[in-house]
């Protein structure tokens, strides 16, 4: 069976290999989605955050992942295109639960043969977001707890440090 896990990965952080690494273990394929957000203005074209998220997994030898790029659709059909039958997200707190709960509903309402599983994030990633990495990027922070070291690498050459 096939499970899509779709986000914007802008940067990909250790939560989203977590997650990776997790869902790669209960199915046969995992394909990661590199998605457009609509609400946030990307760091990464679609085409370097594959690359990124392709490096990190090479490194963790994570074979039966695959990742591809659908920034021009409706997760549902990327999912359905890839012959998905599970969406998994995670889920970091109360807000995220709710947010992704309707989505998945609608998702729902858009394929009823598609079902989305909702795995909570480890407690000691749960603060970890890719809007805080990258404010923490532009400033000099140090990123070796929350994204892989290639993704801090490239972090911080985009912004000269």
């Amino acid at each position: 069976m096939i499970a899509v896990f779709p986000g914007s990965f802008d940067p990909v952080t250790n939560g989203h290999m977590d997650i990776i690494q997790r869902t790669a273990t209960l199915f046969e394929q995992v394909v990661v989605l590199v998605m457009k957000n609509t609400a946030k203005k990307g760091l990464f074209s679609a085409q370097q955050r594959v690359k990124l998220l392709q490096q990190v997994l090479a490194e963790q030898k994570l074979e039966n992942v695959r990742v591809l790029a659908a920034t021009d659709q409706l997760t549902i059909e990327a999912v359905k295109q890839v012959g998905g039958k599970v969406i998994v997200r995670g889920v970091r707190n109360e807000q995220d639960f709710i947010f992704e709960r309707d989505i998945a509903e609608l998702n729902r309402q858009l394929a009823p043969e598609i079902e989305t599983l909702l795995l909570p994030t480890k407690p000691e990633l749960a603060a970890i977001s890719s809007s805080y990495i990258k404010e923490i990027a532009q400033f000099g922070g140090e990123l070796s707890t929350m994204v892989p070291t290639s993704v801090a690498k490239s972090l911080h050459e985009r912004f000269g440090r």
